[in-house]
């Protein structure tokens, strides 16, 4: 045998290092990935992001208090939502049906 096989540092160093030097450049290609993906789906399409700029500019406390002021709060009715084992879509359906009795 000769003796850089019966070496440690070369049987179980070496290796060791390799994989750490090769295992940090892996992660940072693969969080590179990560970060352009992300980069990708915050991308907004340029006529929607004109829509909200617009409609963010154009909205005033003022505005909104005129539409609240528009609205008729007195006449509103509390109707409770479905509890969790109960289904939601016969729920509905029976608060409809006893608004409109009470209506009539």
């Amino acid at each position: 045998m000769s003796p850089l096989s019966r070496s440690r540092t070369l049987k179980y160093g070496l290796p060791m290092l390799l994989l750490i030097t090769g295992g940090s450049f892996g992660l940072r290609e693969f969080a590179q990935v990560r970060y352009d993906v992300q980069k990708v789906k915050r991308k907004i399409d340029p006529h929607l992001e004109a829509q909200l700029n617009k409609n963010k500019n154009n909205t005033t406390i003022d505005s909104e208090y005129q539409k609240l002021q528009q609205q008729n709060l007195d006449d509103w009715v509390n109707i409770r939502g479905p509890r969790p084992w109960e289904d939601s879509r016969t729920h509905q359906e029976e608060q409809r049906k006893k608004l409109k009795a009470n209506d009539t």
